[in-house]
């Protein structure tokens, strides 16, 4: 495929090769106007928007991957595999499902299990592990510790259903994951298919066995500290 692709307008050099992606495309545009300089649209299609400016004199990229593991795949596809992205580091929202994790918490995913089908078209004659790239992951802990933030590294599960009528999560918790979300799992399958890297940070965003959340509005923009996190690793 050529670019600008069918869901990606930008051109060659349009993107940096680091891009900063949260689910939705109005975090991608808070985070560009409020910690990027010179930050400039790239992608407008089908609303998920992209900008690529400059943190700290280095170039940077950031663009919503939308919801779930079919439109988080398709958007990481393509930068990874027709604008020349390197690293991919998901900034998202997850509930927490650990007994210890409290609201925004943030937790750094070493590994993500899932439900989702998306491995079987590398037709292995076995169940692939999508973990993280060493190199982002222990960056990125170091960089937490350094600014004390309140961290747990460890599994994620990324779900297909979000309105879970079963008692699934249940089941997770007593393997020791700590969160679920609805996207890892892809990134990290895309960037191991393509030999590039990918890092998922989530901060917690509600408790699915207490009822406690955040509100749409403070998830789009109050949860900073992943953020200045995510683009220190660049």
């Amino acid at each position: 495929m050529s670019v600008p692709t069918a869901h990606i307008e930008a051109k060659k050099g349009d993107i940096a090769s680091t891009v900063i992606m949260p689910g939705d495309p109005l975090r991608a545009q808070f985070i560009a106007e409020n910690f990027l300089e010179d930050a400039k649209c790239f992608n407008r299609v089908r609303g998920m928007l992209g900008f690529t400016g400059y943190y700290k004199g280095k170039k940077v990229s950031v663009m919503g991957h939308g919801m779930g593991v079919p439109s988080a795949g398709i958007y990481t596809y393509e930068l990874f595999n027709f604008y020349d992205v390197d690293n991919i580091i998901r900034v998202g929202s997850a509930g927490g499902i650990s007994d210890d994790i409290k609201l925004r918490d943030i937790v750094i995913a070493q590994g993500a299990c899932t439900d989702s089908n998306y491995s079987r078209q590398y037709e292995l004659p076995g169940i692939f592990a999508p973990i993280a790239s060493y190199e982002l992951l222990e960056k990125a802990v170091k960089l937490a510790r350094e600014r004390d933030l309140s961290i747990r590294v460890g599994n994620v599960f990324t779900s297909d259903i979000f309105y879970d009528k079963s008692e699934g999560l249940k089941k997770w918790q007593k393997l020791g994951v700590l969160a679920v979300e609805m996207e890892a799992a892809v990134i990290y399958m895309n960037a191991a298919d393509a030999g590039k890297n990918a890092l998922c940070i989530c901060t917690i965003s509600d408790l699915p066995f207490t009822g406690e959340e955040c509100t749409s509005e403070e998830r789009q923009t109050t949860f900073t500290e992943m953020m200045e996190l995510s683009l220190a690793l660049i």
